[in-house]
């Protein structure tokens, strides 16, 4: 089976290059980076990424959550979410539906669990 394939959404370039490289270790495509929410939109219609790993607070119009939001309408990927806030900010920000996150700065183990929550419950559709 090929490798899963993650669209990485951060606004910080080293911060990104760092998630990508630890991503590729663990053995997943990354096929992209992009830097903003609506990026991060146009990335997913073109690429399909399996999952989006998601940075909350980003630069431009739209932030993480609100791209999240929409890539799940459009496309039904999920989303993790990255973030530096507890578990109990990110279970305000949730609409309803089962909230994946991993707190930064991202723990290898936490992120590959996570990731497999994910995927699960993706290919599960």
């Amino acid at each position: 089976m090929a490798p899963a394939r993650i669209l990485v959404v951060e606004d910080e370039a080293i911060v990104a290059a760092d998630i990508k490289g630890t991503l590729k270790g663990l053995g997943y495509d990354v096929p992209a980076i992009a830097f903003s929410g609506e990026e991060a939109l146009r990335k997913t219609e073109e690429l399909h990424p399996d999952v989006v790993l998601m940075d909350i607070v980003l630069k431009g119009e739209m932030d993480g959550i609100e791209a999240s939001q929409e890539i799940r309408k459009r496309f039904g990927i999920p989303s993790i979410f990255m973030t530096g806030y507890s578990e109990e900010i990110i279970e305000q920000l949730n609409t309803g539906k089962p909230c994946l996150s991993v707190i930064k700065p991202v723990d290898e183990n936490e992120l590959q669990k996570t990731i497999l929550k994910a995927l699960k419950e993706h290919r599960g559709h």
